[in-house]
């Protein structure tokens, strides 16, 4: 299909359909900012939603800013190229709800943290808080743009609409109802976005698997076509999944994302109490694996559907990521608005993670680099006036970043790719201050530093290795014997087989470590080098209290730490005077 066939099937409907959620989007916030009993004009409304967020939306605002468009896209790209082994991410979640339900959180609302970089504040000094806050920052900067670019993708392949002009036209509207409504405008709408994901991936498997001809026939295409692929128990680092890659590495990267990133964590500490926070855990997991599992079966529906005619290969498509949004041209276009449903889902993915970011990023740079500067505190108006400039200009900045994400490969592997640089030294810091009472700030900044500089000299230079095409991966087989005769014989001549480079042997073996490793090297080294360090520089520098350690590390305690801190001023003016 080429960009006059998409443009001709979207329709009026279809166009009546992304409006009005932009519309939806915009109004909540407009009334958070004006209508509502609560406005946000306070740092703790604007940042934390008074704490009066029920569990229910929290949850599923959770879930919009973890998937974001991203997920939607690049599932079913990674399934119909790769096959299914990405799928098993899943199998480790469970383990992640405990890890942060029972290690992290009860240390955070022990201390009644607003902000996790809080924590290294308490727990070393606050040059770790600006090293967690700055990485923080570099994170979510190189993360947003990717999440922009995921629509407007999508809505290029329908529409043929540049997507250099619907990127800054849509990124506006969320700008505008994040400044203008805080959380609770980030929450609500992301609620409201939720219900748009699940709508259009229902639909979408719902009418793919009756134009294919049912479970059966998606099922036996996908296992001759060699897609299924759940169990493979090689142990090749160099891999690019399997299921030790796929478990192992994704723990380490969603722990990162759920227990030390300000952008979900934040969401944890505006519950009230502990127990709703874990039980947001808990929805937001079943929730997870409801949408990755419509969006992996989207991967093989398409594949069933396409089995025979690749449109990679036949040109109808330039990307694996582009396959999702041309694949609902040709079987949602029966029933009007139904591809403009499935664009506002994947636009609300986006949205709801761009939002979320920006309300984070905004808090850490207020909190962190701008309050510790007045010569005289601001009143809460001029503050959360100040925080809604911040987020303008940090929008604008990201929506100017998405021109660079044109030139990455795989959705998914890039952003865990690039995300990896901070993530992984990020949660080693949180890790070596919970886990190891012995660690101090020295050794927690070295190892941060370290473990950063590694990792990002290990995921740029692989991902220049890919651009220059020394660095490949063996593809699945696909077939052109059902395309058109004049383009099968064409293409017969033409198509070389889908294998890897023979040259990647003889690349610097960690450029060829699998990206999903990229988080466990991070954190790994970070914890070591940290400790070392910490250890050659004399240990702590004052008793580390009880309160500041994991409850798992308590009964390892010496009875010196064994009182409870009953007033968390304590602690902060025990870190003022180190």
């Amino acid at each position: 299909m080429s960009s006059e066939d998409a443009t001709a099937v979207f329709s009026i409907f279809d166009y009546v359909v992304f409006a009005t959620m932009l519309i939806i989007s915009s109004l909540i916030g407009v009334y958070f900012a004006y209508f509502a009993k609560v406005k946000q004009n306070t740092p703790s409304e604007y940042l934390m939603g008074s704490k009066s967020i029920g569990v229910l939306p929290m949850s599923m605002s959770l879930l919009a800013s973890y998937v974001s468009g991203i997920s939607l896209l690049g599932f079913p790209a990674e399934m119909y190229t790769y096959g299914t082994q990405l799928w098993m991410v899943l199998s480790t979640q469970p383990l992640v709800a405990l890890t942060l339900m029972y290690i992290f959180l009860p240390v955070y609302y022990k201390l009644q943290l607003t902000s996790t970089y809080e924590y290294l504040n308490l727990r070393f000094n606050h040059t770790v808080r600006l090293l967690g806050s700055v990485l923080f920052l570099i994170e979510t900067m190189l993360y947003i743009p990717i999440v922009i670019y995921v629509p407007a993708l999508a809505f290029n392949q329908v529409t043929g609409i540049n997507l250099h002009l619907i990127t800054p036209a849509v990124c506006i509207i969320c700008i505008f109802y994040t400044t203008l409504g805080g959380l609770k405008a980030v929450v609500w709408t992301d609620a409201i976005q939720t219900v748009l994901m699940f709508a259009s991936m229902i639909v979408v498997v719902i009418m793919g698997m009756e134009s294919v001809g049912g479970f059966s026939e998606v099922w036996k295409r996908n296992q001759h076509g060699d897609r299924l692929d759940f169990f493979n128990l090689d142990w090749d680092p160099t891999l690019r999944h399997t299921l030790w890659t796929v478990a192992i590495g994704h723990y380490f990267s969603w722990l990162a994302t759920c227990s030390v990133n300000q952008t979900m964590a934040q969401r944890f500490l505006a519950m009230p109490t502990l127990k709703s926070a874990r039980l947001t855990v808990i929805l937001l997991v079943l929730g997870m694996w409801g949408l990755v599992s419509l969006s992996c079966c989207v991967g093989l529906i398409i594949y069933a559907y396409y089995h025979k005619c690749d449109p990679i290969t036949n040109g109808s498509v330039a990307k694996s990521d582009q396959l999702v949004p041309y694949f609902v041209m040709h079987v949602a276009t029966v029933i009007p608005g139904l591809p403009g449903l499935f664009v506002s889902g994947v636009f609300s993915a986006a949205l709801s993670s761009m939002s979320t970011g920006l309300n984070s990023m905004t808090g850490v740079i207020f909190e962190d680099f701008i309050k510790p500067k007045l010569k005289k505190p601001l009143s809460a108006a001029r503050a959360s006036f100040l925080m809604k400039i911040m987020v303008v200009v940090i929008g604008t900045i990201c929506v100017a970043l998405v021109f660079v994400v044109e030139n990455l490969g795989m959705l998914i592997q890039a952003t865990l790719s690039l995300g990896a640089i901070t993530a992984g030294p990020t949660l080693g810091i949180f890790v070596l201050g919970m886990f190891f009472p012995g660690a101090n700030s020295k050794g927690a900044i070295v190892g941060g530093v370290v473990s950063g500089s590694l990792i990002g000299w290990i995921s740029i230079g692989t991902q220049m290795k890919m651009a220059q095409g020394v660095i490949t991966f063996p593809k699945k087989n696909v077939s052109i014997e059902g395309c058109d005769s004049w383009v099968s014989g064409y293409l017969s001549s033409v198509v070389a087989p889908q294998v890897g480079n023979k040259e990647v042997e003889s690349v610097f073996a960690l450029y060829r470590m699998s990206y999903m490793y990229y988080t466990v090297v991070g954190a790994v080294v970070a914890v070591v080098v940290g400790y070392i360090v910490s250890l050659v520089t004399g240990g702590t520098e004052k008793q580390v209290h009880r309160d500041l350690l994991s409850p798992i590390v308590h009964r390892f305690l010496n009875e010196e730490r064994e009182a409870d801190t009953n007033n968390r001023k304590d602690l902060v003016m025990d870190t003022e005077l180190t």
